[in-house]
């Protein structure tokens, strides 16, 4: 019998993707979502509601892994009624889940909950890993709440291992943080945001399929962990590389002034998303030995964007 992994809020980018990555690998895939969905091969849909307990719950008794995409977006404006969704989705996910383990007989073994980078908040060229300090600041404070709630649950880790995944920007060919950037070069406006010097931490899909397949097999995994590439870059490089990947000429760089009212008035979403970045690294990952697929920008871009990848699509 195949193992069985269950992904709530696995409907978005990144859900999906892993989905498929862990059916092709042979897993049974359940995805729980606020939405139903038709199944497609190894992988259904159950509904929930991100908060409370349901039928959904009797899914994760033997089941082989849990990895926990729920959160709304943060790609908003960050006022009081949007702050409080953001914060209470992703907490109360993570307390439903813990409160379902900690009723199971057989509970999954690892749990792997995605959460963010922003806990670094803006340190400018700082390199950080995952000893770097933690910031203040709304989306830090966010991310700090989330992981305090992953590992110190009620379900505890003598049965169900806990891992925090802090997520870079993840490029792929449909969705993510990559395709309003590749929109804007094809619409000639690809160029650097504000000065350019603000760091991107991104990482590869498929090396971030692999980091997740990678947490969930390695027992001694545990705690808090970078899931980005090895090689943050500034912005005006991504962007530069972005337009090289798709065959786009220069564009005339945005500033600060522009991007803030861009944002605001036609994208309705914070500004600082485009002008403040971390140069994150991932430091355990790489002391324990991951291998990156994609470590370097440029091909990896080209490996999404390019002339080839775009007939495959």
């Amino acid at each position: 019998m195949a193992e069985k992994a269950i992904i709530p809020g696995g409907s978005g980018f990144l859900g999906r993707a892993l989905a498929r990555d862990l059916a092709a690998a042979g897993w049974e895939v359940v995805i729980l979502s606020r939405r139903p969905a038709p199944a497609d091969g190894a992988i259904r849909t159950m509904v929930w509601d991100g908060r409370t307990s349901g039928a959904w719950a009797a899914e994760l008794e033997g089941a082989g892994a849990i990895i926990n995409f729920t959160g709304r977006s943060v790609a908003c404006i960050h006022n009081e009624r949007n702050r409080r969704e953001i914060m209470d989705s992703r907490v109360d996910s993570v307390r439903a889940i813990d409160a379902a383990l900690a009723a199971c007989a057989q509970p999954p073994p690892v749990w792997v909950q995605a959460t963010s980078l922003a806990i670094y908040g803006n340190p400018g060229d700082r390199v950080c890993d995952e000893a770097a300090p933690e910031a203040g600041g709304f989306s830090a404070a966010v991310c700090r709440t989330w992981e305090r709630n992953l590992l110190s649950g009620k379900g505890g880790f003598e049965k169900t291992r806990r891992v925090a995944l802090r997520i870079g920007i993840v490029l792929g060919p449909k969705g993510g943080g990559l395709a309003p950037l590749a929109r804007l070069a094809r619409w000639y406006l690809g160029g650097s945001a504000g000065n350019g010097r603000q760091y991107i931490s991104w990482v590869h899909l498929d090396d971030f399929c692999a980091i997740c397949r990678w947490m969930i097999e390695r027992k001694e995994a545990m705690g808090s962990y970078n899931a980005t590439g090895p090689n943050p870059a500034p912005n005006a490089e991504f962007m530069r590389d972005v337009r090289r990947a798709l065959g786009q000429p220069w564009c005339p760089p945005a500033p600060a002034w522009v991007v803030r009212l861009g944002a605001r008035y036609l994208m309705h979403v914070e500004a600082d998303l485009a002008l403040t970045g971390r140069r994150c690294v991932p430091g355990r990952l790489s002391a324990e030995g991951f291998e990156f697929k994609h470590p370097d920008l440029a091909p990896a871009l080209r490996d999404i964007l390019g002339p080839k990848a775009q007939k495959k699509v």
